[in-house]
């Protein structure tokens, strides 16, 4: 529901001797947070609009997971190189230059004329935003005094919630507007205004800086990473299409074997005093290890959760996109609601948080799970009361995530560290869009005999509840071996 990304990617370079301040202070801040409202806004706005998406283009259930798993993929590649780009070209110079890809690549979007085209388009979108995002924190460091970090991390708090609230119902209006005969394409139009605005008054007001302390980005280990982990969800969402051949499988093992591959070229590259994507002697570090893998886990579950909501709101009840947004706005609330709460006790109970906000995700998807099972429409109410209580349950647990993994990493080390965890959400939603997509549309193509358009949808999204619940135990189980409370230092 939240993209999480952005408030856990890792600050870069050092702060500036001469802050900004007064209205020139103001200004640069719009500037980066407009940037980041598109970005959040992205990740929600686009799983309302997914069911027009692929009536009008005609797009497969495999393509459809695309236009979702792929953007959020390439937004991981992003975060794993934009901070180092950033650092060293210029975070003035790149994130204007990521914000123009961005409203470029929204632009295609909306001018998509098929599923190959809407899905290369994300794709190109996602990497501008992963090269965009940590560009923002790095100039909020640099370019602000204490105070005014402080204010702007409140306000990009107060954003995020903001764009949290405004994706699924800005998504479910312009849909359902269809101002100008665009329908869906609207959601990806908004972006250019915003992007146009935020470039002008950028292009005067930003102050350009640079890291002193510069290293040779890692290129062969952000490609080798992607690409393991391409070939890993590739047959998973294909699979289908396919007819599960056996060289899907190889493709899978090949991805796998590509993982510890990439493992060993990273041990070079840190033997040779470089500065590795994944440096080694983080796996060696047992609270890191089980965090990555408490991310992995809890981000796929969140991953492909709207999606197949979504579908089965609108494909399987007959709600409209409005509608599903309407019924989508108590899960932000929620979140918002316990963000907030989360963030102010993560220092002393950054742990208890976590557990307690995966265990009343699983509560809320069980009572889900009864709502959705016996094959009637649910009320608004139900739906709402269930989604409401994951939404606390996100709020809890998401914002701190990364800040209680880093309390048992060296303060030295917290950068890379975060900029790991963060680009390894993306991974984890990835995959969660591969695995409970997959899941979601094989039962939903095996259909028992006589049965509804609801009961169909509602067996499809049912099916997909269990293994949800099921993730949540598992990060939360996980999340047993972490720090007590989160890290003093920032990521």
């Amino acid at each position: 529901m939240t993209s999480n990304h952005a408030s856990d990617t890792a600050f870069h370079g050092d702060p500036r001797a001469g802050a900004l301040v007064g209205n020139a202070a103001g200004v640069a801040l719009l500037v980066v947070l407009f940037a980041s409202f598109m970005d959040l806004l992205d990740a929600t706005i686009v799983t309302v609009a997914a069911p027009a998406i692929a009536t009008d283009l005609h797009a497969s259930e495999a393509q459809l997971q695309w236009m979702l798993a792929g953007y959020v993929l390439a937004l991981g590649s992003g975060l794993i190189i934009g901070g180092r780009i950033g650092d060293d070209h210029g975070r003035r110079r790149v994130l204007l230059a990521s914000l123009a890809a961005f409203a470029v690549a929204s632009a295609a979007c909306a001018l998509a004329t098929g599923p190959a085209m809407l899905i290369g388009t994300r794709i190109l979108q996602g990497l501008a935003a992963g090269l965009m995002v940590p560009q923002v924190f790095g100039i909020i460091r640099s370019s602000f005094d204490p105070p005014g970090m402080a204010k702007a991390s409140g306000a990009y708090g107060a954003v995020q919630g903001l764009a949290a609230v405004a994706g699924p119902l800005l998504g479910g209006c312009l849909v359902d507007a269809n101002l100008f005969g665009l329908g869906w394409r609207s959601i990806f139009w908004v972006n250019v205004p915003i992007a146009a605005v935020a470039l002008v008054l950028g292009s005067r007001v930003l102050p350009e800086s640079t890291s002193r302390h510069r290293a040779a980005l890692d290129v062969v280990g952000a490609v080798l990473s992607t690409l393991a982990v391409l070939l890993v969800l590739l047959p998973l969402v294909q699979g289908r299409d396919w007819g599960w051949p056996w060289w899907g499988f190889a493709l899978m093992t090949a991805g796998v074997l590509m993982v510890a591959g990439f493992v060993v070229y990273e041990r070079s590259v840190a033997r040779r005093g470089g500065q590795p994507v994944l440096d080694p002697a983080l796996l060696q570090v047992r609270s890191f290890t089980s965090g990555l893998l408490a991310s992995v886990i809890f981000f796929g579950a969140i991953g492909a959760f709207f999606l197949t909501l979504s579908i089965y709101l609108q494909a399987g009840t007959g709600r409209t996109a409005w509608q599903t947004g309407l019924v989508i706005l108590p899960y932000a609330i929620g979140s918002i609601i316990t963000s907030g709460l989360g963030v102010a006790l993560a220092a002393k109970a950054g742990r208890a948080l976590l557990i307690s906000g995966s265990l009343t995700l699983a509560a809320s998807q069980a009572l889900l799970w009864f709502i959705v099972r016996d094959g009637q429409n649910p009320g608004y109410w139900m739906l709402a009361l269930a989604l409401f209580i994951g939404g606390l349950g996100l709020g809890l647990a998401a914002p701190i995530l990364v800040n209680v993994v880093l309390a048992g990493v060296l303060r030295k080390d917290a950068g890379a560290a975060g900029g790991v965890l963060s680009a390894v959400n993306q991974i984890g939603g990835a995959a969660g869009i591969a695995v409970l997509g997959t899941i979601f549309f094989a039962v939903l193509d095996s259909p028992a005999d006589g049965s509804s358009r609801l009961s169909v949808f509602g067996n499809a999204f049912a099916a997909v509840i269990p293994v949800e619940i099921t993730l949540y135990l598992l990060a939360a189980a996980l999340m047993l071996l972490l720090p007590k409370a989160a890290a003093a230092h920032e990521a």
